[in-house]
């Protein structure tokens, strides 16, 4: 592909059609169009060769975007996803494996601590150890006003979107070592929350300060903490979040006028990841069209 591409209408622009998801968090096959995870474009060069990578919400969106970089740049991955994501993982298996690596598919619901606990001991013993941690998972769902949201409904994305990654930080600490990665997936909602995904907003805000402290805490032992801050990406989440007019013209609203696509987003997540970033920790990296964090 030419470096010249216009970044205006390299990929689908508004308005988006009409689609139905039958629940959260979404799966890839009913999505018009499909995502694009980088299956075709991305070109790997070795940048993450012999690493051992734990992706959660591997399976679909963003984080199948980063499991194909990652394997293409020569890391073997683990997965973990909830078990009704099950064919998408398989889908991201197929495409780390026939990039010649491993993968690792934990299916469970990381709200539960057993399941963060054994989604981290079954990636050092399977893959021999970890070398970078991606803290991608989580949800969000469309809010009525007036913060009119069930009590279960809040805990659900507390304890997906914040509890998880610390609990997870907290078993994978002792097996990341000096020169290891920890990447957290925030959002441009961490800077400019809107009404309608008030949860989602807080919780996403809430990570910057997770990376921020745990970068300059983990400074000391060698291990880098950054995050990436995608803006509107056209995943599974989008239209499984509630909205109808707002999946239309999702995206619209940035300078580029259009969504990004997960697989914009994988080189951010490999760079941060590599070598090329050993200096580099406490970052808030945004991959937004242009809207400002």
């Amino acid at each position: 592909m030419s470096p010249n591409v216009d970044p205006r209408t390299k990929y689908t622009r508004p308005p988006m059609p009409l689609q139905h998801q039958s629940g959260q968090p979404g799966t890839t096959e009913p999505m018009q169009p499909r995502p694009d995870h980088g299956e075709e474009s991305y070109r790997g060069s070795d940048r993450l060769a012999g690493q051992r990578a734990l992706i959660t919400g591997g399976d679909s969106g963003i984080g199948r975007a980063v499991a194909v970089a990652f394997a293409r740049e020569g890391a073997d991955v683990a997965i973990s996803y909830l078990p009704s994501e099950e064919e998408d993982a398989l889908e991201t298996e197929r495409l780390v494996t026939e990039a010649g690596r491993r993968c690792v598919r934990i299916p469970g619901d990381l709200r539960l601590e057993e399941h963060c606990r054994e989604v981290v001991e079954r990636t050092v013993a399977e893959l021999g150890g970890l070398d970078t941690l991606v803290l991608n998972a989580g949800t969000q769902s469309k809010r009525d006003p007036d913060a009119a949201i069930e009590r279960e409904e809040i805990l659900r994305v507390f304890e997906t979107n914040l509890v998880a990654p610390i609990l997870l930080m907290r078993e994978a600490a002792p097996d990341l070592r000096p020169g290891a990665s920890v990447i957290v997936s925030a959002s441009i909602q961490s800077f400019s929350p809107s009404p309608d995904l008030l949860d989602y907003a807080m919780t996403k805000a809430a990570l910057v300060a997770f990376t921020r402290a745990l970068a300059e805490e983990q400074g000391a032992r060698g291990v880098r903490v950054n995050a990436v801050a995608p803006g509107p990406i056209w995943t599974p989440l989008i239209p499984a979040t509630g909205w109808t007019e707002k999946v239309e013209h999702f995206g619209e609203d940035t300078p580029l006028g259009r969504p990004g696509q997960p697989a914009e987003l994988a080189g951010a997540y490999v760079y941060l990841a590599s070598e090329e970033a050993s200096y580099v920790s406490g970052a808030v990296l945004p991959v937004t069209g242009g809207k400002h964090l």
